[in-house]
């Protein structure tokens, strides 16, 4: 991994965390598609060829001091991932952001001092296309238990969550925030007008919110189709006279944008706008040196799959993929909803070489999805520990995968944060 000095690390709060897809993004030091790397795009980004069509990124400026979800076994895949990597497992604190923020009314410890960046993909099921599209109305608690809405104040839904990573981020006025969520929630009434409000009154003089965009992960070389909305805010006072005056503007200097700048082209017109982006990475390239499933092979996450039978084209979950193409969007569901790694011909599957193998119709492994969504292969998903809070099955891996910020993704977004950090802040 790159070498980076301990004393120029800046302290990352996660809310949201799951299983850490943000978090390692922003950390960096992981493997990744050599597709997936565009050195005309980034030439400054530390790359090292590790095997046979795969790389290793370099270490970011950025460190996780504290992370946090409700999901025990998010907690569980971070903890042994990223202790791993020499962080202390107890910065990660299980349990709900509601009570997190109650309890640091009363008590000054609860988060950690100094924090430059509040990083926090609040839930997104009930802004989802592929949910209810609830938003503001979830029938779910902060706890993920179901409830009738009149029985509780309104911002202790799960559709309104983001609400407490507001008060979060007015506790420790970080320098910046990074939200994320799904495409769906820019299209669901006013929705991202509010929250682009709320977060920009968090406190005294606020913060510069700036406008939101989606971007599609298949433009910085994630094998997959999906989209996410981010939002980036700047506390003011942090800032120096001329980014204040830049990330003010209704339209930001391309030099003090935050957004990373695509390096894949999906459709021809971005090839042709933009001739030094190289091509999407197609799901195949990433998967064509698994073997197949077996309980011979020492990776349980590629051992484990969804054996729910095929419903129907009308179903979702139920197309195969498209080897040449981008992978399916990984959903935060599990079973049923899991897209097919190869369908028989009866049910339309054209892994015809696969098919007179002999090979059965079957779903995407966990590993696969882990995968196409960026993970590298050292990330377990599936544990088998003694204990039921060190253990993780199968079906609660594919959830924490799809729940999660693609890695490669969230690198760009750090790597771009990283550059213009001290252009941005006084005093770096």
């Amino acid at each position: 991994m790159a070498s980076v000095s301990k004393r120029t690390f800046k302290r990352v709060l996660s809310l949201f965390s799951g299983c850490g897809g943000m978090d390692l993004g922003f950390e960096g030091g992981f493997e990744v598609p050599d597709l997936s790397i565009n050195s005309d795009v980034n030439p400054d980004w530390q790359i090292t060829i590790t095997r046979d069509g795969w790389a290793r990124v370099g270490e970011t400026i950025f460190k996780t001091v504290f992370a946090n979800d409700i999901r025990p076994d998010a907690r569980t895949a971070w903890v042994n991932y990223f202790e791993n990597r020499g962080t202390d497992g107890s910065v990660y604190k299980l349990g709900s952001i509601v009570d997190l923020v109650k309890k640091a009314a009363v008590e000054s410890d609860v988060f950690p001092d100094n924090v430059d960046i509040v990083t926090g993909g609040f839930p997104c099921h009930d802004f989802s296309v592929a949910g209810k599209r609830l938003g503001f109305n979830s029938n779910k608690s902060h706890n993920g238990e179901k409830i009738d809405v009149a029985d509780v104040p309104t911002i202790e839904t799960r559709g309104s969550l983001y609400i407490w990573m507001r008060e979060v981020i007015g506790l420790t006025r970080p320098k910046m925030f990074i939200a994320e969520n799904v495409k769906g929630l820019v299209n669901l009434g006013n929705v991202k007008d509010i929250i682009q409000r709320d977060f920009s009154s968090v406190c005294d003089n606020g913060y510069i919110v700036v406008k939101p965009r989606i971007l599609h992960a298949g433009n910085y070389g994630v094998p997959q189709s999906r989209e996410r909305v981010i939002f980036f805010g700047f506390l003011k006072s942090a800032l120096r006279k001329e980014a204040l005056e830049a990330l003010s503007s209704d339209v930001i200097p391309p030099e003090y944008d935050p957004y990373p700048t695509q390096t894949h082209f999906i459709s021809e017109s971005e090839r042709f706008l933009n001739p030094s982006l190289k091509p999407y990475v197609p799901v195949g390239a990433v998967l064509k040196d698994l073997p197949e499933p077996n309980e011979a092979y020492n990776d349980l996450s590629q051992q484990s799959y969804s054996k729910a039978r095929w419903m129907g084209k009308h179903c979702q979950g139920q197309t195969e993929i498209d080897w040449n193409g981008l992978g399916p969007t990984i959903r935060a569901e599990h079973h049923g909803n899991i897209e097919y790694r190869r369908l028989s011909l009866e049910h339309g599957g054209k892994m015809v070489d696969e098919l007179n193998k002999g090979l059965p119709e079957r779903r995407l492994t966990v590993r696969e999805c882990a995968r196409i969504q960026t993970f590298p292969d050292d990330y377990e998903f599936v544990i088998k520990g003694k204990h039921k809070n060190n253990r993780i099955s199968a079906s609660d891996a594919y959830k924490l995968i799809g729940n999660a910020v693609p890695p490669l993704l969230a690198y760009h977004i750090a790597k771009r944060i990283e550059k213009l950090w001290d252009l941005y802040f006084i005093g770096g």
